[in-house]
């Protein structure tokens, strides 16, 4: 063969092979393992999540949303095909138990009023409990079932810690979420996700709190997105004293107040910005002791979730790994990028 013209072929073969890695299969917008994560699955769901337009949102915040959402439903993939290998898909009778769970607050009206206004059919729920239902039970499976937290870890971290459980006032255990239109420079969140501006900060917390109410974790928004020190630790603030709130205004401190452990509160405006606020429980004044059951449960809480949450992310992060992911979107917003519309 001709020298020249096998050149040629070399260089042809790359052009194609370039070409082939930015064409995305037509209504694809990623694809885990050679399982296609398509473009009307990805609006389908966006709708369910999002279903009214966030105020004064425009099309890169919009683009931003699909991108997040994405990317959680390429890791859902991953764990779902891994559950599925170890047989642990849930079965008809999980998803029936979880529905009627759902439904026992409501009448069968207001029940179907709530999933017509997330616009999603019984299917669609049902679709998704199954793909939550699976990966907690790898996650149960793989991750905690092997976490052991014994009466020494619980005494040490008791005897290290003594002082958080000696208050002289009254105290309340809480979590926040902040959302500012200033950030810090110096506090990070897991997706490195600051507001800029008043607007971006309101459909920020808007967005947040609406996940919330959706049922995901408050921990991991707090450690995804929350704009305060706190984030790190899913906004865990511990344990505050009464005196504590005594710099907020009356009617926050009212909110506070009046939000049930295990509640969270809506979104409190501030001048500095926006909180949602969670009330885990409310102590009085004096020492706990380590004979305390309340003492010792929430001493095994915070180990449990320390570990799980560094385990999650490590398999998470492994699972990853060994996948094959190509996330077609992501491509297009790169290779478009700076491109006028």
């Amino acid at each position: 063969m001709n020298r020249y013209f096998a050149g040629f072929l070399v260089v042809l073969a790359a052009l194609l092979q370039l070409s082939c890695k930015h064409k995305a299969p037509a209504g694809v917008a990623a694809e885990v393992n050679g399982h296609a994560i398509t473009t009307v699955e990805l609006d389908k769901i966006y709708q369910t999540q999002y279903p009214e337009p966030i105020e004064q949102s425009n099309e890169d915040q919009v683009m931003a949303q699909r991108l997040d959402l994405l990317g959680r439903l390429i890791t859902t993939e991953i764990m779902w095909q891994q559950a599925e290998k170890l047989g642990l898909t849930a079965t008809d009778a999980d998803i029936d138990a979880e529905v009627n769970k759902s439904r026992a607050p409501y009448t069968k009206d207001e029940f179907d009023k709530k999933l017509a206004e997330r616009h999603m059919s019984m299917d669609d729920l049902r679709a998704q409990l199954r793909r939550d239902l699976t990966v907690n039970k790898l996650i149960n499976r793989e991750i905690t079932s092997h976490i052991i937290i014994t009466d020494s870890d619980v005494a040490s971290f008791f005897n290290a810690n003594k002082g958080v459980f000696n208050s002289a006032e009254p105290t309340i255990h809480m979590a926040l979420i902040l959302v500012t239109p200033n950030p810090d420079a110096n506090v990070r969140n897991l997706k490195n996700n600051k507001a800029q501006n008043a607007s971006e900060a309101k459909a920020k917390i808007q967005d947040i709190m609406r996940r919330l109410q959706q049922g995901d974790d408050f921990n991991m928004l707090a450690q995804s997105y929350s704009e305060d020190p706190t984030a790190p630790n899913g906004g865990d603030m511990g344990f505050v004293p009464a005196s504590g709130l005594e710099k907020l205004s009356p009617d926050v401190r009212n909110k506070i107040d009046t939000i049930q452990p295990g509640s969270i509160s809506g979104i409190i405006q501030m001048p500095d910005g926006y909180r949602i606020v969670k009330v885990f429980e409310r102590e009085p004044a004096g020492q706990r002791e380590l004979t305390d059951p309340r003492v010792q449960q929430n001493i095994r809480n915070t180990l449990m979730n320390r570990k799980e949450q560094m385990l999650n992310a490590a398999y998470y992060e492994v699972a990853h790994n060994a996948a094959k992911v190509v996330n077609y979107l992501a491509q297009q917003v790169v290779d478009n990028a700076g491109k006028s519309k």
